[in-house]
């Protein structure tokens, strides 16, 4: 499995119409789409996603990666996230030799100056996500925008009311603590649930937006 695969590794294709009432009009989807162990931890004390690597999954299964990042034209993450695809993808490498995984535009919520990488879409931002998020609709026309991490940043969004999709693959493994899923109350409802060889995949809406 690839580390920027790893960030998320389950998704449906077969996604459901938005739902009525809602503020916003728009063809596209808000999704944080990530994985968790089963106690609800993206990430391990020392940001390690090495209890993920271990686990066997399906790449032809019905909730899978690759059908998830084909219907994605722009994504959102953390720092941390940030430094982690930095750490995992480019350790040992010449900068002149780094390439950024996704070929499709991409914002960064930071407050601090970070490494760039040559050549990658990707936008430097400490601003409010109702406003950013408005730039990333735009740029991924009517294709989704995924949040890729942390479960501060998508909590974010869902507050905003700009949040449409939590796609989670549950691993059988707890980590007793670590980075959470996401650290405040967000009701949901359920709409699609999968085996994905050793994940359980579950895609549910936000159940009041």
């Amino acid at each position: 499995m690839a580390p920027a695969e790893a960030l998320g590794i389950a998704a449906s294709s077969k996604l459901k119409p938005p739902l009525a009432g809602r503020i916003r009009v728009n063809t596209s989807r808000t999704q944080y789409y990530t994985a968790t162990s089963l106690d609800g931890f993206i990430a391990d004390p020392d940001n390690s996603l090495d209890w993920l690597f271990t686990r066997k999954q399906q790449k032809d299964s019905p909730l899978n990666y690759s059908d998830f990042i084909a219907g994605v034209g722009a994504i959102a993450m953390g720092s941390t996230t940030y430094e982690w695809i930095l750490d995992h993808e480019f350790a040992g490498k010449d900068r002149a030799e780094w390439k950024w995984p996704y070929d499709i535009p991409g914002w960064v919520f930071t407050h601090r100056e970070l490494p760039v990488v040559p050549e990658a879409q990707v936008e430097f931002t400490s601003g409010d996500v109702a406003a950013v998020h408005a730039e990333m609709v735009r740029a991924a026309g009517d294709r989704n925008v995924w949040i890729v991490g942390g479960g501060d940043l998508a909590g974010q969004f869902a507050d905003a009311r700009l949040l449409d999709e939590v796609i989670v693959s549950i691993a059988p493994v707890t980590l007793g603590a670590g980075a959470p899923l996401l650290p405040r109350r967000i009701e949901l409802r359920l709409d699609e649930l999968a085996r994905n060889g050793d994940f359980v995949a579950v895609r549910y809406s936000l159940a009041q937006q």
